[in-house]
């Protein structure tokens, strides 16, 4: 993409847009006070461990197999779990709380592209490995007073390892997803490809859309530090209009001059006709810039014909949030993160922050968290051979359950409801215990 900015607007516009990312982050300083949550939550956990142990020694024997089959110690983990993860894909939002508001349903996408790339942020230092819930684990995150939404994760598959998760928010979108995480370990680098449509709903417009997420890659797993990159291209549409954004993840080159971590895409009507440019990087922030103005330019490489936009100053959309401090002593994790395994009255008693490993290694006791780890491990499989034992129909997850999507015609475990009646009657009668 060639991108030119047109000339129309005065320097006192200029200016303004200069001040734009100012101005976005006051207000959001300013709407962040008027959202500050009912209760405080913490915001440190006990600093890692300094344990040594090579990652080589264990992954040298798992070159080419599917890695939720590995027992893999605590010592590469993080003290959260998939399912928690995913949860962290709502840490910004606000921006589908003011896409709901939106009058333009091309608005209204770009913010929801934002909000795709947004989940990425978190990931740019988190090279340790998430928990792989055990089957029938949930995760809740009730944050419906401070922020209006509820969601709700359940692993309901082991084999390959996969977790349903759905969000109702009273400020206008329920989302939803199923998501398969396939992961192969190719000698230097880890494949992570999360496969599974994400599904957005805005409740006044009816505005529907699907996206999948991109391949994540970890790099340097034998010698040198690790590092994680996403490539690869996402596809957003808005079902009910037909409109679409194309956004394309760029892998990191060393020989190119290119911003690492780059983010490109085009919001296009439902005839194609494109009508704003986004750019950013995943790690930092997205903007947008309408079109004023394409024209076909130059070749450009592979022969193809260039498509030139001009545009109007670009406009901040996301911006990601500083890091807390003392961060890198903490796994990396976010604000938001920090909050997700604090010990919570009245959640389900399959719910990630029960489980005994994971609070072992948290508190920096990896020893004890390791052999609960293989115990846990080993109760799951003792469950699973009485299952087959008994030749039942299976599992059956407690709060979801299969449905076929008009959409896109795939059969997906969807929540099915009832969880949060029983979380308000604390009535958990149906739940197993799996811990």
């Amino acid at each position: 993409l060639t991108l030119t900015h047109t000339h129309t607007h005065t320097h006192t516009r200029a200016r303004f847009d200069r001040t734009q990312e100012h101005t976005y982050t006051h207000k959001l300083s300013l709407s962040r006070k008027e959202m500050q949550p009912l209760r405080r939550r913490r915001s440190h956990i006990p600093d890692k461990p300094n344990y040594s142990l090579n990652l080589w020694s264990i992954m040298k024997n798992c070159i080419g197999k599917e890695l939720s089959k590995i027992p893999m110690p605590v010592n590469f983990n993080e003290p959260l779990s998939m399912l928690q993860r995913l949860t962290e894909d709502l840490e910004y939002h606000e921006l589908l709380d003011k896409a709901a508001r939106c009058e333009s349903s091309l608005e209204q996408l770009c913010l929801v592209a934002a909000f795709s790339v947004s989940s990425y942020s978190t990931t740019i230092h988190r090279t340790a490995k998430p928990f792989n819930p055990l089957l029938g684990e949930t995760y809740e995150l009730d944050r419906l007073e401070d922020f209006g939404y509820r969601s709700l994760c359940e692993q309901v598959s082991h084999h390959p390892p996969a977790a349903s998760h759905h969000v109702i928010s009273q400020r206008g979108w329920t989302l939803w997803q199923e998501i398969t995480i396939a992961s192969k370990f190719r000698g230097k680098y880890l494949s992570i490809m999360p496969l599974g449509a994400i599904h957005l709903q805005f409740h006044s417009s009816g505005n529907h859309y699907v996206w999948r997420k991109v391949t994540s890659t970890v790099h340097n797993i034998i010698v040198g530090k690790l590092w994680i990159d996403q490539s690869g291209d996402i596809e957003i549409v808005n079902h009910r209009t037909k409109e679409t954004c194309q956004l394309k993840f760029s892998p990191y080159s060393y020989f190119s001059r290119e911003v690492p971590r780059k983010v490109t895409g085009v919001v296009s009507d439902s005839g194609g006709q494109a009508h704003y440019i986004l750019s950013g990087t995943w790690d930092d922030k997205i903007e947008s810039s309408k079109i004023v103005q394409s024209s076909k330019g130059g070749s450009g490489s592979e022969g193809k014909q260039k498509t030139v936009y001009q545009t109007l100053s670009p406009k901040l959309l996301w911006k990601k949030y500083p890091l807390p401090d003392n961060a890198e002593n903490m796994y990396f994790f976010s604000a938001l993160a920090l909050t997700l395994n604090e010990p919570e009255d009245g959640v389900g008693l399959t719910d990630s922050r029960l489980r005994p490993d994971q609070r072992l290694m948290e508190a920096g006791r990896w020893d004890e968290a390791n052999s609960e780890k293989q115990r846990l491990e080993e109760k799951q499989r003792a469950v699973r051979r009485r299952r087959e034992a008994e030749a039942t129909d299976g599992f059956q997850p407690q709060w979801f359950h299969k449905r076929t999507n008009a959409i896109t015609g795939e059969t997906n475990f969807v929540y099915k409801g009832g969880y949060w009646e029983a979380k308000d009657s604390q009535d958990w009668s149906m739940c197993t215990e799996i811990f």
